[in-house]
């Protein structure tokens, strides 16, 4: 070869090499990733199996509605979340315990990325509340007032509710498709009350009767918030995957039998217009000190599955509003971040563990019934602080996109889901009570003041915590959250700046004649 064609040769190499590479298109970067799936499994209780709610011995007789677990599942592809709730009054810390592995074991979500809300129905089924053997190691007479004289959960109907929480789970998991999702909050203000209220006495008292004219006024507020997720197929933007309702007020409506409560007509007003196959997962805000009860009203109250229609219809309407309104997109990231500790039971005084000991001990018939439940529960917990001093508790934050689900354990009382609302840095924030356990009534610190009162602050082996816990939950709520960063909320795509002219037919004078 010439040498003037070699040299060509060689200089003109290193061009066409970078010409071939300059030829090759760039790689658009990969599509978010967001899938969501939905799922539902029913757990309605057999006629003659006891009805929880109560401090003593009650049984279903009647089927009013069925009662389910529902779940939805939240996949970023580097994280996934499972938001589940579960038409009980409580669920135990043993069953979320053994649910989330079993789960994580199937579908490799996280155990502590499942979150598994009760709705606080007082019509479900006996998942509690005390549990076989639980009072095994305390006294016969203990005993006794434990599985007799108390409410107990159902071993059969307990494995029922085991099974269909892994199932429904990792039923939502699979079930997971491309989607679209949106948030968004509504009110509601007509159908739920404070339940306590400041008595001219200078105490507070729990229901103290309509119309009563000792009420000086509440003693705590509301939450009239409804806070909603809906996720759609991607695929077929009609078709709504299901939806998460959050709201604050006691499933307590009782419309007659076994019953999801309310929360059955809050479920059919939404499934009334995307259908029934749209599932609708509900969970409970801080409501330990609110119900559908208005202490104040000048009307009568509402009876049974009248009562259940209003406060159900009314939330599902509110929430319905609510998804038509809200702007689908992809709702990233999703992360989630826990905390487990133990809080300390108070003590009963010992004189008062002796004057309970001696009224159970006596003539039940000639006895006050509360005072007799009471003394019943101050018995039951002093056994109980043998065996537990303290209670295993879990707050949990979960995050969709710019939302994000606060737990606590308990019923909690509403001013301390403001608190966490105010306090957790998302534009969108919903408490989640009776949530990955059940540590009774949490109230706030000035409900033991000399101001307080009422039966939520009464020591029982249900409710019995310390009373900085629910002040200790709050601030540990505020503080997951806050280490997370909220997503974008998704918006309408933004009008174009104006350059045409108007509508022909509406841009022209006035004609008088």
């Amino acid at each position: 070869m010439r040498p003037f064609l070699t040299r060509a040769l060689a200089l003109s190499l290193p061009l066409l090499a970078s010409a071939g590479l300059a030829a090759e298109p760039e790689k658009a970067p990969a599509a978010p990733v967001f899938k969501s799936g939905f799922a539902e499994r029913d757990i309605t209780p057999d006629i003659g199996m006891e009805a929880p709610g109560g401090y003593g011995k009650s049984y279903h007789k009647t089927v009013h509605d069925p009662c389910k677990v529902r779940a939805s599942v939240f996949d970023d592809g580097q994280s996934k979340v499972a938001v589940v709730g579960i038409d009980a009054l409580g669920i135990r810390r043993d069953t979320v315990l053994k649910v989330r592995k079993a789960v994580h074991e199937k579908t490799g979500i996280p155990a502590d990325a499942i979150l598994i809300g009760a709705s606080h129905s007082h019509s479900s089924g006996p998942c509690g509340w005390m549990l076989p053997g639980e009072f095994d190691h305390a006294s016969p007479l203990v005993q006794e007032l434990a599985y007799k004289q108390s409410t107990n959960a159902d071993p059969v109907y307990l494995a029922k509710v085991d099974q269909a929480l892994i199932d429904v789970i990792c039923d939502a998991h699979d079930r997971r498709v491309e989607a679209r999702a949106g948030v968004g909050k509504g009110v509601e203000d007509q159908v739920a009350f404070n339940r306590r209220f400041l008595m001219r006495n200078g105490r507070s008292v729990t229901h103290p009767g309509l119309g009563n004219p000792e009420i000086v006024k509440p003693a705590g507020p509301v939450d009239p918030e409804v806070g909603v997720i809906g996720a759609w197929d991607a695929k077929d933007p009609s078709k709504l995957l299901g939806c998460i309702v959050n709201f604050s007020c006691h499933a307590t409506t009782s419309p007659g039998g076994i019953s999801a409560n309310y929360i059955y007509y809050l479920e059919k007003v939404i499934q009334g217009y995307y259908g029934k196959d749209c599932v609708v997962v509900f969970v409970a805000g801080a409501s330990g000190d609110v119900t559908q009860v208005d202490n104040q009203s000048p009307f009568v109250y509402p009876t049974g599955d009248r009562w259940a229609q209003l406060v159900g219809g009314k939330i599902g309407a509110e929430a319905l509003k609510t998804l038509l309104t809200m702007e689908p997109g992809i709702l990233t990231p999703i992360a989630s971040k826990t905390k487990v500790w133990e809080i300390k039971r108070r003590v009963p005084a010992p004189e008062r563990v002796n004057a309970s000991l001696a009224l159970i001990e006596g003539d039940k018939a000639k006895a006050d019934p509360t005072e007799w439940t009471f003394a019943k529960e101050t018995l039951m917990l002093d056994a109980l602080l043998k065996k537990e001093p303290a209670a295993e508790v879990e707050v949990q934050v979960v995050q969709v996109g710019p939302a994000v689900f606060v737990t606590n354990p308990a019923e909690y009382f509403c001013r301390f889901g403001l608190d966490i609302k105010k306090g957790s840095g998302f534009p969108f924030t919903f408490p989640v009570s009776l949530a990955n356990g059940c540590v009774g009534y949490v109230p706030t610190e000035d409900a033991f003041d000399e101001h307080g009162g009422g039966y939520e602050t009464r020591l029982t082996s249900y409710s019995n915590l310390e009373i900085t816990g629910g002040s200790q939950m709050r601030d540990t709520g505020i503080e997951l959250a806050k280490q997370l960063k909220p997503g974008v909320v998704p918006e309408p795509a933004r009008r174009p700046l104006f350059k045409g002219k108007p509508w022909p037919y509406g841009d022209v004078a006035p004609q008088r004649q």
